[in-house]
């Protein structure tokens, strides 16, 4: 399957939850959300019949993964995919996206924070988008502590054109904004530099495991400022791979304990790559966030 960055490159080229009160603390949550990155390939072939198989399995919204460049919902127009989310009793609260300041050939890339973005605005608020996240940053758009000042300039800006729209901007993390620069974290620039109101953080649970981040201790320092998270696991080799929900390393429970600290609002499985069908390491994610967390 494709890296994220491929598939992100893709679609710059073509065109990147639970609400929660987990069992053990409150009442059963309304959504348990997929990041539709998981499926990627099969959105690609059948968006319909993809979508069907996912709610069928028992989840009930999810997280777009494209949109960057298209300026479509996986090739369809936004009242047409709001259509077809209706027709399968899903909602997608969030949508990922990218910031626009690598160039394709040349040339600026639409639907990106830097390009486009009002009309990428626009369109979340039609299918019905509450979250509207930076995804990834590509290696060209990294660079000093400087430059991670300029990127929370933007996703200042980017916030309040959400904000105008009844939207949330959040920024998505991977390993990369946890290593450090002149002592200082990448991330903590991020989470420093922009308005807590307009920006706020989907944490992937994986990645900042990874980096030897504790999320627990980033909630408590910056209660509130997470209302989405990415849930997936972390296997028990020494390549600390993708793996299901429950099959890792990772103490969810210790984590969504502490939900209501972080401000989270949903949280979406994902799995970057899967050892065969990613239906099936979905189907095994969910019996377990249903079993064990909610």
């Amino acid at each position: 399957m494709n890296s994220r960055r491929s598939f992100l490159k893709s679609a710059s080229l073509l065109s990147a939850g639970v609400l929660v009160s987990p069992k053990l603390f409150a009442a059963a949550p309304k959504y348990i959300g997929l990041q539709l990155y998981t499926v990627r390939d099969a959105m690609q072939q059948d968006p319909a019949g993809t979508l069907a198989r996912v709610a069928k399995l028992g989840y009930n919204s999810v997280e777009g993964a494209t949109y960057t460049g298209s300026q479509k919902f996986y090739g369809m127009e936004p009242a047409a995919f709001a259509k077809l989310l209706k027709q399968t009793g899903l909602i997608m609260p969030s949508s990922h996206y990218v910031l626009g300041e690598a160039m394709n050939n040349g040339q600026p890339t639409q639907g990106t924070i830097l390009h486009g973005w009002d009309k990428a605005v626009d369109d979340a608020a039609q299918v019905g988008v509450k979250y509207m996240v930076c995804a990834y940053l590509f290696d060209s758009e990294r660079g000093n502590l400087d430059h991670y000042k300029q990127i929370a300039e933007h996703l200042n800006k980017a916030g309040e054109r959400c904000k105008k729209a009844g939207i949330q901007l959040c920024y998505h993390n991977h390993d990369f904004e946890f290593q450090a620069q002149d002592g200082k974290l990448p991330y903590d620039t991020l989470l420093s530099m922009t308005d807590k109101n307009l920006v706020k953080m989907e944490l992937d649970l994986y990645w900042a495991t990874k980096a030897g981040q504790d999320p627990v201790a980033l909630f408590q320092k910056h209660p509130g400022r997470f209302p989405l998270w990415h849930v997936k696991d972390m296997d028990k080799t020494a390549e600390r791979n993708f793996t299901e929900v429950g099959n890792g390393s990772i103490d969810f429970k210790r984590i969504f304990a502490q939900a209501k600290l972080a401000g989270m609002q949903y949280f979406f499985v994902e799995q970057d790559k899967t050892p065969g069908s990613p239906f099936d390491s979905i189907q095994q994610s969910i019996t377990y966030l249903k079993r064990t967390l909610v």
